[in-house]
C-alpha cells in the first residue's frame, strides 16, 4: 500500500478503546489517513451509529469501521440503509464478523488495502426489529454474563459468577423458541446467527464460510431432565450427534436454518447479547435476515480463509455478486 491512496470520500469510524486501545497500538489513524481516508473517533458524546450518519450526510461515499463487532453492527446498519459500501477493520477483541470476511485479525492494518483496491461483496445482515446484528444474538449464561459489572475488564470472572446455576440446571431462558420440529420450553442456551455456523469439523467449529446463504443458524442446548454435565461439554456432545450441523429435537440440542425464528413466553422482557452488546428485548423476540444487505470491500489478500476445504462447507464468500 506504499504511496497508493484512495479515490473515494472515505470516513473510517473507529473505538479507541476497542480490544484493549489496538487502533492506537497499530497506528490505525496514522495509515489510514496516509491512504486519504478521514478517521473521526468514537466518545461519550457521539457512538459510532450517529457518526456513521453524519459522514453519510457530509458526503462519505465509502464507510469504514475499526472496533469491535458492537460498532461493527452500528456501521454496517447505516452503510446498509445508505447504500454505502464498507470497509471492516478488525480492531476488537475476537473480531467474528471480520474473521469470517476472512481478513487477517492478527494484523488489522493490512484491511486498509480495500480502500485501495477493494474487491466487492454482498454479505447478509441478522435483524431483530430495528437493530441490525452481523453475528449473533444470544440468550442464557453468555447473555447474563454481558450484564455483570466489570465484564469488559475480566470476562473469566463474569462468566464464573453465572456459570455455576446454569451448569446446576437451576438457570434457563424464560421463554420458548419455535423450530422445525416442535417449540422447545425454557432451553439453557439460545443462539441466533447471521448465517449457520460451521459445525461439523473442530478445527473450524464456529466459524462461517458463507455469509450470503440468506439464512439465520438456530442453536438451541435443552434444558435436561436430570442434573446436567458440564455445559459447555454437554454441548459439544451434543453437536458431535448432529455431524452435518443440522438435526431434529433429541435430548440435548436442536440445529437448524430458518430466514426467521422467534421466542416468546409470558415474561415481557429478556436479557440478550446482540453482537457483544448487553441488551434487554421485549416479548417476542422475533429475529430474521436482510440477504445482501451490505455491500464490503475486502482486500485481495484475505489470509483467513481456510486454505484446505472444509467438509461440509458451504460455498465461501466470494467478491462481486449484485452490486
Amino acid at each position: 500500500m506504499a504511496g497508493a491512496r484512495t479515490r473515494a470520500r472515505v470516513v473510517i469510524v473507529t473505538n479507541p478503546r476497542s480490544g484493549g486501545g489496538k487502533p492506537a497500538r497499530y497506528g490505525l489513524v496514522q495509515r489510514a489517513e496516509d491512504i486519504g481516508a478521514q478517521v473521526w473517533m468514537t466518545s461519550a458524546d457521539e457512538d459510532a451509529a450517529s457518526l456513521a450518519r453524519n459522514a453519510v450526510q457530509q458526503g462519505a461515499q465509502v464507510l469504514g469501521v475499526a472496533g469491535g463487532d458492537g460498532t461493527v453492527s452500528a456501521v454496517a446498519a447505516v452503510a446498509a440503509d445508505a447504500g454505502r459500501s464498507l470497509v471492516v477493520v478488525p480492531a476488537g477483541t475476537r473480531n467474528h464478523f471480520a474473521r469470517d470476511l476472512g481478513l487477517d485479525v492478527r494484523d488489522p492494518a493490512q484491511a486498509l488495502g480495500a480502500l485501495v483496491d477493494g474487491e466487492p461483496a454482498r454479505v447478509d445482515l441478522g435483524v431483530l426489529g430495528p437493530r441490525v446484528f452481523v453475528n449473533n444474538v444470544s440468550f442464557g449464561m453468555y447473555a447474563d454474563a454481558l450484564l455483570e459489572p466489570g465484564y469488559r475488564e475480566d470476562k473469566k470472572r463474569a462468566f464464573a459468577a453465572v456459570a455455576p446455576d446454569y451448569l446446576k440446571g437451576k438457570q434457563w431462558v424464560e421463554a420458548c423458541v419455535d423450530t422445525p420440529w416442535g417449540t422447545v420450553e425454557f432451553p439453557q442456551v439460545v443462539l441466533i446467527s447471521n448465517n449457520p455456523y460451521h459445525l461439523a469439523t473442530p478445527r473450524w467449529l464456529g466459524r462461517r464460510f458463507a455469509l450470503s446463504t440468506g439464512m439465520l443458524g438456530g442453536i438451541v442446548l435443552k434444558r435436561p431432565t436430570e442434573t446436567p454435565p458440564d455445559l459447555l461439554r454437554h454441548l459439544r456432545s451434543e453437536l458431535r450427534r448432529h455431524k452435518r450441523g443440522l438435526g431434529p429435537a433429541g435430548e440435548g440440542a436442536v440445529l437448524w436454518s430458518a430466514s426467521g425464528i422467534t421466542l416468546h413466553g409470558d415474561v415481557r422482557h429478556l436479557d440478550a447479547g446482540i453482537d457483544g452488546e448487553a441488551v434487554t428485548l421485549p416479548l417476542p423476540v422475533m429475529c430474521g435476515i436482510r440477504p445482501g444487505a451490505l455491500r464490503v470491500l475486502l482486500p485481495k489478500d484475505r489470509p483467513g480463509i481456510p486454505p484446505e476445504r472444509v467438509p461440509g462447507r458451504p460455498g465461501a464468500l466470494r467478491a462481486g455478486g449484485n452490486g
